[in-house]
């Protein structure tokens, strides 16, 4: 079921910028699969993979503005997916919930183990130096500006950044506080320090000093 699928799922993200490609979901694959590996309880490993698959299927539909929440959109299509390839009522729940409560702007929490590692593993792939590329290629993607010294982190009051460089503060250096286990915070704590660094150097840079 699982190579079924993967089979469904990839066409979706056929046009999907570099952000959110199928090498996002092959990273958050693997990411989960570091997570279930490290947590000491027992996890429903099919579960986890065939959510971490969909998870991003409607995605660029929300990019282009066809849907508000690709979270909630795709978990429908999900079911769909899942329903046509025989997947029981349980699996398609189970699937369905972690789709929906990925979303970190989402207001639904992750209820399962199942859940919260695919969270986790979606986030830790927006972390580090992966997460710092993430950024700046979803930027360019939709015109925002690397930075601009008009509108500082503390002054910018959006919710995700008027720049790429705010975005970073107003989102990415947040994420540790998500996470949901204790493999995916020990991750992604390595993660953040190198984004920590990262704006160091940045900083200097744009002040002309290095």
């Amino acid at each position: 079921m699982l190579e079924t699928v993967r089979r469904r799922a990839r066409p979706y993200l056929a046009d999907a910028p570099p952000a959110h490609d199928w090498h996002h979901v092959e990273r958050v694959e693997t990411l989960a699969e570091t997570l279930i590996d490290r947590h000491p309880d027992t996890v429903d490993e099919r579960t986890v993979r065939l959510a971490v698959l969909l998870h991003d299927i409607g995605r660029e539909r929300e990019d282009r503005g066809k849907i508000d929440d690709h979270a909630q959109w795709g978990a429908r299509e999900a079911a769909t997916i899942l329903e046509e390839v025989g997947a029981g009522p349980d699996t398609i729940d189970a699937v369905t919930h972690c789709i929906r409560s990925h979303r970190y702007s989402n207001a639904i929490e992750p209820e399962t183990l199942e859940a919260k590692l695919v969270s986790d593993a979606d986030n830790l792939d927006a972390l580090g130096a992966v997460g710092i590329a993430r950024v700046f290629a979803h930027g360019g993607a939709v015109g925002s500006p690397i930075f601009d010294s008009e509108t500082p982190p503390a002054e910018d009051t959006t919710t995700v950044g008027k720049t790429q460089y705010n975005h970073i503060h107003a989102k990415i250096l947040d994420l540790p506080d998500r996470m949901y286990t204790d493999a995916g915070a020990a991750l992604a704590e390595t993660r953040v320090q190198f984004v920590r660094e990262y704006i160091t150097q940045f900083d200097h840079e744009r002040r002309g000093e290095q």
